[in-house]
């Protein structure tokens, strides 16, 4: 990987000089021309150009090289709360104090159930998400048997986020219909020790090789918001792209009462975009994928950020915060010109 960081410096001690639209477009250009995104240094250097010349440069990027069939997905929390691990933005934490239902794996019933209605509405995928660091052995075995049973009664693409699983396990879900695992790295390999102590990246980055070893496709992105610097966000679009991962959830920090993020201020929705063109320039044809906090965000930005970039999406409710409507958003995809 281009490494941001060279000889020790911090990511706040970066400097880019200004960069002219025509510098802008070159770069994407280029980007068009070889099908490989931009080095560490143009990704810095793109920080310093102006929004107006990111976003139209990221637009044409987007054309070029993503797909134009919007992925869609909706999440399940399939195991909720009381989760023994300190990371600083979690409502699930047992560490904090938010204010969440809290509940062991849900049947295989409740998981058909909201399966066939995310279907029925004309989502693409469906995710199980449970809680904590990861599956028990019992927890394995139960949850395989109620995705064995989803995966014969219907058509959806399964997805599965339970974190930091074996080869093994995730050998075993594979078998039983799971597709795709998803691992989030949060943040930046610079910045993350700041937000979370009881586990590293270095785990979860070895989680998601064991998922590719296993047969599995990966799902790995981050949120933005919670202190770090747009660099840090460039030094995690490059871990991303180091790692080889085609779906990027791009979460917007929604500071939940009870958790230590609580007091941070919400980014601007330009901060937003931004970040969005950047991961386009450096991860030419990933799904870049809308997920928490996004609701927030106008109708206006959420057009321009299908513009510039975003081509999937999390649809419905979130883990612990809700969503956007489901037949909003997707008027605002076709609209955006997207295949559904």
């Amino acid at each position: 990987m281009n490494k941001i960081l060279n000889h020790g410096q911090s990511p706040a001690g970066l400097a880019a000089n200004p960069v002219s639209g025509t510098e802008v477009m070159a770069l994407a250009d280029k980007v068009i021309a070889t099908g490989e995104g931009v080095s560490a240094a143009e990704a810095v250097s793109l920080t310093a150009a102006s929004l107006d010349a990111l976003k139209d440069a990221a637009e044409r990027i987007t054309k070029a090289c993503a797909s134009r069939r919007f992925d869609t997905c909706s999440i399940i929390n399939g195991k909720s709360g009381k989760c023994p691990e300190d990371c600083k933005w979690c409502a699930q934490s047992a560490h904090y104090h938010a204010h969440i239902h809290e509940y062991p794996l849900v049947s295989a019933e409740k998981l058909e159930e909201a399966a066939e209605f995310s279907r029925s509405k004309g989502i693409g995928r469906f995710s199980i998400v449970t809680s904590g660091k990861r599956l028990k052995p019992d927890e394995v075995e139960q949850l395989c048997s109620s995705v064995r049973e989803l995966a014969a009664k219907t058509d959806i693409r399964l997805c599965l986020s339970a974190g930091l699983l074996s080869e093994e396990d995730l050998r075993i879900f594979r078998e039983a219909g799971i597709s795709r695992y998803h691992c989030n790295l949060e943040s930046s390999p610079s910045f993350f020790g700041r937000l979370c102590t009881m586990h590293t990246q270095e785990e979860k980055i070895s989680t998601l090789k064991a998922a590719v070893k296993a047969g599995l496709e990966i799902c790995s992105g981050g949120i933005i918001g919670m202190g770090e610097t747009m660099e840090q966000r460039i030094e995690l679009a490059f871990t991303l792209r180091e790692l080889g991962v085609k779906s990027v959830p791009i979460n917007i920090l929604s500071p939940i009462p009870g958790t230590p993020l609580e007091n941070r201020h919400l980014i601007p929705e330009e901060d937003v975009l931004r970040t969005i063109a950047l991961f386009r320039f450096i991860l030419p044809d990933a799904a870049l994928r809308f997920a928490g906090g996004r609701a927030r965000l106008s109708a206006e930005t959420t057009l321009e950020a299908y513009r510039i970039g975003i081509n999937a999406s999390i649809m419905g409710d979130m883990l612990t915060t809700a969503g956007a409507d489901i037949d909003t958003d997707m008027d605002r995809i076709r609209a955006a010109g997207y295949d559904l």
